[in-house]
């Protein structure tokens, strides 16, 4: 006697296929993705020799007076004096109310001020504006930045990220990539940093450019480039100037032209809630300027309010089970800027800063 079936056996239903990167990506990400320990510091320097590339290291800094000294002295030290691998350190201070230009000059770096670089140009705040400033002040045919507010600095963020420009001839980018341990009230989450890249920035780059979708750390504070490609590229003046150059710089080289390089671990300050807000605002606004640019998606400035408001609430207003009344949220609003800087090339003061 037939056995008899059943439905799921007549008609099984298809297994949901396993989600996998882009092969455009997948395949950029095992050839263009390295370790540091795999070109050794002796390397580097072979490399250097033979091609006459110059390294110049950049650290914008805002109020780092805790940190920035102990970031030049180890850059000076180990790739400067012991291995000479750099050829120029500057601090570009954006008006710090702290001491941060003193101990940066004093512990060996070049300090240069944001607002006595091109000074027929009212500077305005943000990050991306002293790095686009900061090509003017400095002369390597490499360009490395680096956040000013890293703890534990290791020189390895500056060599690991400098190496494929040094060995590679086609590569135009690098960011490093890294564990990024959340760091509050004595608490460690080791994988809970880079929350506006998980939250914002990592999602804005798998659904529009995909191509990027490699990257472990977008938003990364630290990468090297050749002044060539830097050059040509507008500069976000805020938050958004990382994510800005790593989509222009694929839409100008190609993804192949980019990699990353894994340096460890990054310990730094970490911001608030409310910052963060205001910095995952800019970072989508600069994501859609450029999807309206590349006619991606219909995202026209127009269409978008430049505006986040934000609330707190005032501590002799938190609510008590035995008391009445309303609460009192205050409402803070903030602009949500999207001036960009033009590709320096074309900045007449550019061509004579020798």
């Amino acid at each position: 006697m037939a056995r008899p079936t059943h439905p799921a056996e007549e008609s099984p239903v298809p297994a949901e296929p396993i989600p996998a990167l882009l092969p455009q990506a997948a395949s950029w990400l095992s050839r263009r993705s390295w370790s540091a320990a795999d070109r050794p510091v002796h390397t580097l320097l072979e490399a250097k020799r033979r091609t006459g590339h110059t390294v110049s290291v950049v650290l914008p800094a805002l109020d780092e007076e805790a940190t920035v000294g102990d970031i030049v002295r180890t850059v000076r030290r180990e790739l400067m004096e012991r291995l000479p691998l750099v050829d120029e350190l500057v601090v570009v201070d954006s008006g710090s109310s702290d001491a941060t230009a003193a101990v940066a000059a004093e512990a060996g770096a070049r300090v240069e001020h944001r607002d006595a670089i091109l000074p027929r140009l009212p500077a305005v705040p943000g990050k991306g504006e002293v790095l686009w400033r900061s090509l003017l002040v400095t002369h390597g045919d490499i360009v490395c930045f680096v956040d000013a507010d890293l703890r534990e600095f290791d020189p390895v963020f500056v060599s690991g990220i400098v190496g494929p420009l040094l060995t590679e001839p086609d590569i135009q980018l690098v960011k490093a990539m890294y564990d990024r341990p959340l760091e509050t009230n004595g608490a460690v989450v080791p994988a809970g940093g880079g929350r506006v890249t998980e939250l914002v920035a990592r999602p804005l780059l798998n659904l529009h450019w995909p191509e990027l979708a490699g990257f472990v750390q977008p938003l990364g504070g630290e990468y090297a480039a050749r002044r060539s490609l830097l050059e040509r590229l507008p500069f976000p003046t805020g938050y958004g100037v990382e994510l800005g150059l790593l989509v222009d710089a694929l839409e100008a080289t190609g993804l192949d032209a980019l990699a990353q390089v894994d340096v460890g671990v990054r310990h730094h300050h970490h911001q608030d809630s409310q910052a963060l807000g205001r910095m995952a605002a800019t970072i989508y606004r600069t994501a859609l300027e450029r999807l309206d640019r590349t006619h991606r998606l219909k995202a026209s400035a127009d269409l978008v309010r430049p505006l986040l408001t934000q609330f707190t609430r005032a501590p002799e207003t938190l609510p008590r089970p035995s008391a009445g009344g309303t609460p009192v949220f205050t409402a803070h609003t903030h602009p949500v800027t999207a001036v960009e800087r033009p590709p320096i090339h074309t900045i007449p003061e550019y061509a004579t800063r020798h």
